[in-house]
């Protein structure tokens, strides 16, 4: 007996336990004494659901109590496709206090993309300053100059879905301010006018399609290069040379070849004569042996050849710069 009355006390307390568990009814009061008053079947169909009545009553009553007004089906549903409902409540609450318009629809469109929603509210009401890295950019005059400059930009809700990020802002401005340096016909145009810089790219209208709406843009150093366009035509002065030695080169080469080809006939030529003048004695033999040449002639010839022989040396010793191969040798 005494057995059977433990079971169905321990029986009791599970029931108790178990109906608490799924019928909150601290919750319930919570939310009635705040004004947010939600149903009690309402509580116990989210317990069935697997949503956690905590976070929706808190959210609830923490919007009613703004002045906002969300349903508990619209916080349950942004719950159940995985979005924050208490970063969604607080972005509300603070877009309401800067009187910036903010449905509840695209606060969680914005929460389930993927940004902090509550962050943008706050860009809004205090824009953020995104300070680029140095840009270099050539004026016309070939002269270099970096520039930093600081954007001034705010959240635009309505763009933050799908909308472009500050890397997308800090191309858009660096390639602005290339074209607006690259435009001026000096440097010194741009060092006494930077302000041109930030008037010519903030009319471009950058922010088009991004996330952000750019307030200001301002330049907050400019620093002088090096002196890009001499130093390019020094490059293309050193490839003009190196392309003329490389001609120069060439031709001297072809001369060469060409002096060598002469050596050659002259060497030939001579060798012939050298030939010749060996079958020279050999043709006197023959001449003297046949009878067609006397022995007066043939000393007529060599008194000849000897005066020859003897004006060639008198000329080379008075013009040593006519000096040429001696053929009169036999």
């Amino acid at each position: 007996m005494d057995i059977l009355v433990v079971a169905i006390v321990l029986v009791c307390v599970v029931a108790f336990f178990t109906v608490l568990y799924y019928v909150p009814v601290g919750l319930w009061v919570q939310a009635l004494t705040s004004g947010a008053h939600v149903g009690i079947f309402s509580l116990v169909g989210m317990r069935l659901r697997k949503v956690p009545p905590s976070v929706i009553v808190g959210g609830r009553i923490a919007a009613l109590k703004a002045g906002l007004q969300v349903t508990t089906d619209q916080l349950e549903a942004h719950y159940l496709a995985r979005g924050n409902v208490g970063l969604v409540v607080q972005a509300l609450i603070s877009a309401d206090k800067a009187n910036i318009p903010l449905p509840f629809a695209r606060a969680a469109a914005i929460d389930l993309a993927g940004r902090n929603v509550l962050e943008a509210v706050q860009m809004s009401v205090l824009p953020k300053v995104i300070t680029t890295p140095k840009i270099t950019a050539m004026a016309k005059n070939g002269i270099s100059l970096s520039a930093l400059v600081r954007i001034t930009v705010r959240t635009n809700l309505e763009r933050l879905v799908g909308g472009a990020t500050e890397e997308t802002i800090i191309a858009r401005v660096g390639e602005g301010v290339v074209s607006t340096i690259g435009s001026a016909e000096s440097h010194k145009e741009v060092l006494e006018n930077p302000d041109r810089i930030s008037k010519t790219v903030l009319a471009k209208g950058l922010d088009a399609g991004s996330a952000f709406e750019i307030l200001s843009i301002d330049i907050a150093d400019v620093d002088v290069g090096a002196n890009i366009g001499a130093k390019l035509q020094t490059e293309q002065a050193e490839a003009d040379k190196q392309i003329a030695q490389a001609h120069a080169e060439s031709r001297r080469a072809l001369a060469v070849a060409a002096e060598q080809e002469m050596k050659a006939r002259v060497y030939e030529m001579r060798a012939r004569v050298v030939e010749a003048e060996a079958q020279v004695p050999m043709a006197i033999a023959g001449a003297l042996a046949s009878g067609k040449l006397g022995v007066l002639d043939y000393y007529n010839m060599k008194n000849v050849m000897a005066d020859t022989d003897m004006r060639s040396s008198i000329g080379r010793s008075v013009s040593p710069a006519d000096k040429g191969p001696h053929e009169g040798e036999g």
